[in-house]
């Protein structure tokens, strides 16, 4: 019936993340952002450089919402990986690491470097659609390329890494806060 007078816009501000939460998100999700960083790099140098850089544009980005921010920073983190890789570029000579160099290696970590060792443009498509669940459009966006590509690039690791849904399983939640990553 009778409307407040109150401004909205005091309480709005409320609703951005501040420092204190985007290092949260980053403490609480750093095995599983770094883990992302690996998949897309397949470098251990440049994961860290790309979280490291992803930590520090946080704090120099323009105001998040305070629901965005975790997947704000995964996006960020994409984003960054993208620049260092150039995934659509042919000239890709990198150097690719194995998750684990120890001696102790599980099933698990053995599929993590099945999937680093895809060719870089299809590692992040299939990363990109499969285990963080972005749309052909979104990875085509992303990516700078044809959005007909992306589907194209995704059968190959697809039919080379069937057996990787016991490794990233479907279901509610991050999906791969499941990995159970000890980095």
């Amino acid at each position: 019936m009778f409307r407040s007078n109150k401004p909205r816009v005091a309480s709005f501000r409320a609703d951005y993340a501040k420092s204190a939460d985007l290092c949260d998100v980053f403490n609480n999700d750093m095995k599983t952002l770094y883990l992302l960083a690996f998949l897309l790099t397949a470098n251990h140098k440049k994961s860290g450089r790309c979280f490291v850089s992803t930590v520090e544009g946080a704090f120099k980005a323009q105001a998040v919402f305070k629901e965005w921010a975790r997947s704000w920073a995964r996006r960020r983190l994409i984003e960054n990986a993208i620049e260092i890789v150039s995934p659509a570029s042919d000239l890709n000579g990198q150097t690719r690491d194995l998750w684990d160099t120890g001696q102790h290696e599980t099933q698990r970590e053995c599929k993590i470097d099945t999937v680093t060792r895809l060719d870089p443009f299809e590692r992040f498509v299939f990363v990109m659609s499969i285990v963080e669940r972005h749309s052909n459009w979104d990875c085509a966006l992303l990516l700078g390329c044809n959005i007909n590509r992306v589907p194209q690039a995704r059968m190959k690791p697809l039919r080379q890494l069937s057996d990787l849904s016991r490794v990233f399983p479907r279901g509610d939640g991050p999906s791969m806060g499941r990995l159970g990553v000890t980095a």
